[in-house]
């Protein structure tokens, strides 16, 4: 028997609204999984909780801090991002492109809950940058 953890699954883990987390995108298959949700999983040093729609404004903003999710990484089964695609980001990342206004909008139902342990984030701010409703 193996000592490691075993790996998350998406249906035990939930949204930000309490409900069963919920895909982000399979095509592009985001999460640090790239199984499509935004699994919390250990060793995630990045914290890819956050289910984002990208804008141009944030793919050239993440490019200008060294992270470009807009050329294609066959090597890590990265095809590229163009905006209006859904992807999980890194929770800092977005609270960083929050204070530059260049945050793209959340979908909510497909943001972990894990996203809300970042200590410059809350469910509010996350619902005021929603393109999802939480009715």
């Amino acid at each position: 028997m193996s000592d490691s953890h075993p790996t998350p699954s998406p249906d035990d883990q939930q949204n930000i609204l309490g409900d069963p987390l919920e895909p982000c995108s399979e095509t592009p298959a985001t999460g640090y999984l790239r199984d499509g949700c935004c699994t919390a999983v250990e060793g995630d040093r990045g914290q890819h909780y956050l289910c984002a729609e990208v804008t141009e404004g944030f793919l050239e903003f993440s490019r200008a801090l060294g992270n470009d999710l807009v050329s294609p990484r066959p090597e890590f089964d990265f095809p590229g991002l163009d905006p209006g695609d859904r992807w999980c980001l890194c929770v800092g990342r977005w609270v960083e492109a929050l204070e530059a206004g260049e945050a793209p909008p959340v979908v909510l139902a497909g943001t972990n809950e894990a996203a809300l342990s970042h200590p410059d984030l809350d469910r509010e701010t996350l619902r005021a940058h929603a393109v999802d409703s939480d009715d």
